[in-house]
């Protein structure tokens, strides 16, 4: 089980295929996508990794949060999310998730939190029928009718779908084909719509209820910061002289 990603919702748009015909997408880019920390099955009882992704000013963070960031390194993000994973598919704290995580071709399961739409009816709301247009119905087409019966069981029962707040719900879209990825960019382009408004931050994780695909890297694409990256190449300069002398 892989991890998967924090991204913002650019947009829509559409990619044109060989033969012709157009295929309407959904923009996602990775912001620093950046592995922040592990959890543990010692210390926290299950195995997973915490990502955070785009930039936050530290003038409104708390000497805490400062503290947090910090300690791992890292630059402080603004949205956090945790991804449980194996435990072959650890990535090391400070990593940078590329875009080609995941594969062209693969199916994803993308989360976000849909658009407010405010105080809304049941037709809205639930997709209800309504009243008939005539033969003594007046004024009251739209509404939901009855909500419930009389004497038996004489009270309206929990969970009732009513006119109220719509809107505003964590919503996950199943089985998404990625469609293409730009990795200079940090650009994930997925087929059709995905819940939430522009700008919003959405998760992508691999498919639950589709077969893995065969191209999809194990345990995922990531770049490590240069700081990290010159220190291995470093070691074998130390090591030169005690050879010689040797």
């Amino acid at each position: 089980m892989r991890s998967g990603v924090v991204a913002q919702k650019i947009g829509m748009s559409r990619v044109f295929t060989e033969s012709g015909e157009h295929v309407p997408v959904t923009v996602l880019r990775l912001l620093q996508c950046t592995v922040i920390a592990h959890r543990t099955k010692d210390k926290n009882g299950y195995v997973a990794l915490q990502l955070g992704s785009g930039p936050r000013r530290t003038g409104n963070m708390s000497k805490a949060d400062r503290g947090y960031f910090a300690k791992a390194n890292v630059e402080p993000k603004r949205k956090l999310a945790e991804f449980r994973v194996s435990d072959d598919a650890l990535i090391p704290v400070g990593a940078e998730i590329t875009a080609d995580h995941f594969a062209t071709g693969q199916f994803v399961d993308v989360c976000g939190i849909s658009i407010g739409k405010g105080f809304a009816g049941g037709m809205k709301r639930w997709n209800f029928g309504g009243l008939r247009a005539s033969h003594g119905v007046s004024v009251s087409h739209r509404s939901i009718g009855s909500t419930g019966g009389r004497q038996d069981p004489g009270k309206t029962f929990k969970n009732k779908k009513m006119p109220g707040h719509m809107g505003v719900d964590r919503v996950t879209t199943l089985n998404l084909k990625v469609v293409q990825t730009d990795v200079e960019r940090g650009l994930i382009l997925v087929e059709g719509a995905v819940p939430g408004a522009k700008g919003g931050w959405i998760t992508v994780r691999d498919a639950v209820k589709k077969k893995a695909h065969k191209d999809t890297p194990k345990p995922g694409k990531f770049r490590v910061a240069k700081s990290d990256e010159a220190a291995p190449a470093q070691a074998p300069a130390a090591d030169a002289p005690e050879k010689e002398g040797a």
